[in-house]
């Protein structure tokens, strides 16, 4: 098998992501060193922070397999492994300079980030009186007087590493986190984009490239015009993020027609509209190879939706659509039901966030409930269904034999909708994961839900935080999961159900043998509730492995009880216990961190606990 390599030029924080059947889904934990420099040119300065670079070039014995990425998406839930380079101490790097690492492969990854981070300025200046500040690691050490030298220096290394771009034919990228992280200013931009892009073309190896948020404009995007058509190795092209616009798009999608390797073309964030729908709906009709199209938070309206309706009757490869943050409204979701029904290849489709309302709703489940083709995932949150729209969502969910996955997040469907939900789970015998939360639901749907579980052994996570539904919901559900249902992750933060609900929810965790996630964030559990649960926590849950208890006004009493219940437990499973935004003191915490130690001690096994 050959290898693949991916070349990243920007990071976000995930927010788990919660996970597409997701990305994160994570990389800031302490131990990280921040690189930030500041540039003062004209005037402007510009900030730049590096998070995080690891890196694991290619290194095979002679003849032996090379190993080949396996990328996932964002919802990109698994943290990458990474590869062990000794610490970097905190030292003034020059200019055309990079840091030589205990691997010789780490050279080629460290000058890519090191020479992108010297941007050519935009007409000849002299650097002013502040000169450069370079940190690397947790110090910071200043170097100042930098003159024209330095630009003619950093131009010329960015020459230097486009030629190796171009021979970047053996880097194994399994185990690599490499991210570069801008925190204020444009980035390497159109100019930068015309250095690299063109080492594209003679590069057959890497599978997934991202020029994320570095302020790309539309000019730019003409860098990849002779490129892409050469290019079939490239899987995924990410230029999310960049203010591209319709003009932008359009000149992309001009190229993309003759590419025979892209799959997936994340545009998210770009200033889209629906000049720029069209052009991205015509591309559809005429490209056979793109599988995963993200459109997602930019300004699609009904008349971009009507294009990508149209185009989708046409095409009949896409997997994956993304258009959630949009202004499709009731109109848009109408056209699109039109195109769904004659499409048969979209597995995925995603509607958050685009102000459907019941009416839309209505048109969109009547589409999906025509066509011939499988649906497997569909996000519908955030889009003012109340329970008239969740009758309609409810009669597709009894019919649907593909579905697996639905978010009903952040509507409001009430008890009255929750319990019409419930009815439709009893039909269904697919659906694996259900997002309920924040739709206004209270003991009385969550009891209706509960219900369905009793019978249900195919749901396997259930999502119901900020729902009100109170120690009497809390009960209902615990009642049920204490001997039945297959829930391995159930999220009750946000829902109010105080120490009394802990008391339920602790004596199920005492028999239940499937919950391995448990979310009970923001329930003024204080310390009674968190007795309650430590109490469980002594007898022996193979299966619970997670639990999040922050923002629940624990005090020392809470934590000790919880210290002392691991303590008793030598063969516990939890591995992360988050007690965030408490009110422990230093002497709680130091009880539960000799807590941990002990279980590493009798068991070694790591519980990771969070303050």
């Amino acid at each position: 098998m050959g290898s693949t390599s991916t070349i990243s030029l920007y990071s976000h924080p995930k927010l788990s992501h919660r996970a597409q059947p997701v990305l994160s889904r994570s990389f800031c934990q302490a131990r990280d060193a921040p690189l930030s420099f500041a540039l003062p040119f004209s005037g402007t300065r510009r900030c730049f922070r590096l998070k995080r670079l690891v890196v694991k070039a290619a290194a095979r014995p002679e003849g032996g397999p090379r190993q080949r990425r396996v990328y996932r998406q964002s919802q990109s839930d698994n943290a990458l492994t990474t590869a062990p380079v000794k610490q970097i101490a905190s030292f003034v790097v020059p200019a055309g300079v990079f840091v030589a690492a205990t691997f010789v492969q780490l050279t080629v990854l460290w000058k890519l980030v090191e020479k992108l981070l010297m941007p050519k300025p935009s007409r000849p200046s002299k650097p002013t009186a502040e000169g450069m500040n370079w940190s690397v690691g947790a110090g910071t050490n200043l170097l100042s007087g930098f003159t024209g030298k330095l630009f003619r220096e950093s131009k010329q290394t960015l020459n230097e590493f486009a030629k190796e771009l171009r021979a970047f034919s053996s880097v194994d990228m399994s185990d690599v986190l490499a991210y570069t992280r801008f925190w204020a200013g444009r980035n390497f931009g159109d100019e930068g984009l015309f250095f690299l892009a063109e080492s594209l073309g003679y590069n057959q190896t890497a599978e997934e490239v991202s020029f994320a948020a570095n302020g790309i404009t539309a000019a730019g995007i003409k860098a990849f015009d002779g490129v892409l058509q050469s290019n079939i190795a490239l899987k995924t092209l990410n230029l999310s993020g960049n203010p591209i616009g319709d003009e932008g798009v359009k000149c992309l999608c001009d190229i993309l027609v003759d590419n025979a390797g892209v799959e997936r073309l994340q545009l998210s964030s770009v200033d889209l509209r629906d000049e720029g729908a069209r052009a991205i709906a015509e591309l559809l009709k005429n490209n056979s190879i793109l599988r995963v199209l993200e459109l997602n938070n930019n300004m699609i309206d009904y008349s971009g939706f009507t294009s990508l309706a149209e185009a989708l009757l046409e095409n009949s490869t896409i997997r994956s659509l993304h258009l959630n943050g949009n202004y499709g409204g009731a109109l848009g979701a109408n056209a699109l039901a039109k195109g769904l029904e004659g499409n048969k290849s979209l597995r995925e489709l995603h509607l958050h966030g685009n102000s459907i309302g019941d009416e839309g709703i209505r048109a969109l489940m009547s589409g999906l409930s025509s066509r011939k083709g499988k649906l497997a995932v569909l996000d519908i949150g955030n889009n003012s269904i109340s329970a008239k729209g969740a009758f309609h969502v409810a009669e597709y969910i009894k019919n649907c034999k593909s579905l697996l996955w639905i978010n009903l997040y952040m509507n409001d469907i009430g008890d009255e909708g929750a319990e019409k939900i419930a009815d439709a789970l009893k039909q269904n015998r697919t659906i694996t994961t259900i997002d309920l939360g924040g739709n206004n639901i209270h003991s009385k749907g969550a009891s209706a839900i509960a219900r369905v579980l009793k019978d249900n052994s195919v749901i396997t996570s259930l999502d119901l935080a900020y729902n009100p539904i109170g120690a009497d919901g809390a009960k209902a559900l615990s009642e049920v999961l204490k001997f039945h249902g297959n829930i391995n992750t159930l999220k009750l933060g946000w829902c109010q159900i105080g120490a009394s609900g802990a008391e339920f929810v602790a004596d199920m965790l005492r028999y239940n043998n499937t919950i391995s996630i448990l979310d009970l964030r923001a329930n003024g559990l204080r310390d009674e509730g968190a007795k309650c649960l430590a109490q469980s926590f002594k007898v022996v849950n193979e299966a619970l492995t997670s639990i999040d208890l922050a923002f629940n006004e624990i005090r020392d009493d809470g934590a000790f009880a919880i210290a002392q219940a691991l303590k008793a437990n030598e063969d516990v499973a939890v591995t992360s216990l988050n007690l965030a935004n408490n009110f422990l003191t230093k002497f709680g915490q130091s009880a539960l961190t000799d807590a941990k130690d002990l279980v590493y001690e009798m068991n070694e096994k790591e519980v990771n606990i969070f303050f």
